[in-house]
């Protein structure tokens, strides 16, 4: 039988906090992870998930990539061209 870990045991594991290692477990992105009650049991032989965020190029969502889009001035408030 394989034993179960807590996201403590993995937190202190991976370098990560527990919150961050059960908002993993939520998202699906640990196989084999159950919620048992308010806590999570992961299999003691998961690897840590890549890290998913963007880290390089221009990302057209934030709020750094509005500032150097020009708003369109010739429109009025009520959507009409002047």
């Amino acid at each position: 039988m394989q034993e179960d870990k807590t996201t403590a045991y993995f937190a202190a594991k991976w370098d990560i906090k527990a919150r961050r290692v059960a908002k993993l477990c939520e998202q699906g992105r640990i196989p084999g992870a159950k919620k048992i009650g308010r806590d999570w049991l992961i299999p003691a032989d998961a690897e840590k998930p890549a890290d998913a965020r963007i880290k390089h190029g221009k990302y057209i969502g934030s709020r750094q990539y509005q500032k150097y889009i020009k708003p369109n001035r010739n429109k009025r408030k009520d959507g009409e061209a002047e």
